[in-house]
Formats: C-alpha cells, sequence, structure tokens
C-alpha cells in the first residue's frame, strides 16, 4: 500500500499499458479501464470523452489537465498510484481531508450522472495524462465512439 497525501493509503496502480479491448474500451492486465493512443497521436474514445468530461465537471477545482491548484491535488499525479476502485469510491463519495494545515473536502459526485456516468472516461483520461501519454491540449484524433458506448451511456442517463 502507499500513502497518498493527507496520509490516505491507496493500493498501488497498475501497469497501464491496454492488453485488450472489449467493445472499444481498453483494459490493463487486471482489467482496469485503460488509454490506448495510437503513433500518430490519435486516441481512444474513453481517453477522449474523459478529456471533454473533465474540463466541464473537475477542472474547476483540480485545474486545467489534472494539473492541480491552490486548494486541490494534481490528479494527474494522483492516478499513478490510485488503483481503479481507489479512484471509483473518492469520486462516487467524496473525501474530507482533516490531516493538513488546511481542511479540504472533495464533494460526493455518485448521484451527479454528468459524473457518474463518465467516471470510466475520466479514469482513463487522468491515467493518460498521469503516464504523459496526452498533452495538454484537447486531443486532435480519435477513434470513434463505440456502439456499446452509446447503450451505456444511454442506459445510464436514463434514456429510452
Amino acid at each position: 500500500m502507499l500513502a497518498a497525501p493527507g496520509g490516505t493509503a491507496f493500493a498501488e496502480a497498475t501497469d497501464p499499458a491496454a492488453v485488450k479491448s472489449e467493445d472499444g474500451k481498453y483494459l490493463d492486465k487486471e482489467g482496469n479501464p485503460t488509454f490506448k493512443v495510437a503513433a500518430d497521436g490519435t486516441v481512444d474514445w474513453y481517453t477522449y470523452s474523459g478529456y471533454r468530461r473533465y474540463h466541464s465537471e473537475c477542472h474547476v477545482c483540480h485545474g486545467p489537465d489534472g494539473m492541480g491548484s491552490t486548494y486541490a491535488p494534481a490528479l494527474q499525479q494522483s492516478l499513478k498510484t490510485m488503483s481503479y476502485g481507489d479512484f471509483l469510491g473518492v469520486v462516487a463519495s467524496g473525501r474530507k481531508n482533516v490531516n493538513t494545515a488546511q481542511e479540504s473536502v472533495m464533494p460526493a459526485f455518485g448521484d451527479n450522472p454528468n459524473v457518474a456516468c463518465y467516471m470510466d472516461d475520466l479514469y482513463v483520461y487522468l491515467r493518460a495524462r498521469a503516464y504523459d501519454a496526452v498533452g495538454r491540449v484537447r486531443p486532435g484524433k480519435r477513434e470513434d465512439k463505440p456502439d456499446a458506448y452509446t447503450e451505456a451511456e444511454k442506459a445510464c442517463m436514463g434514456a429510452k
């Protein structure tokens, strides 16, 4: 186990290399969602969507491209040590950190469909940032949106 800022213990993250794809979602050897960036810079759909979702919901506190701010940590670095399960738990349930000179609170987003329905996308994008697989700009080229993604998105958002 590793200690994150504030003393919270996290399981060590796994190797981010994509070893297989299931319906357009790339997975690492442990079965966690991960990024895939082609030699020409084309990113997978989840990385592209994660960029968009991050910048619509998360960057206000965590800074552009996961670089952090004066009151929220740099998520770019956190994803080097934070496991997929820990990431989901913090985003869904939030966190209150009182072990610092300044109290910090991460609100729970588990009931916000604009975050909850896209947690894998956010994880994949931030993981790609953590391993410098994508830069600080909107990905220029991306894979097409997978049909399975569209169906899961509709189901999560309550569309018929």
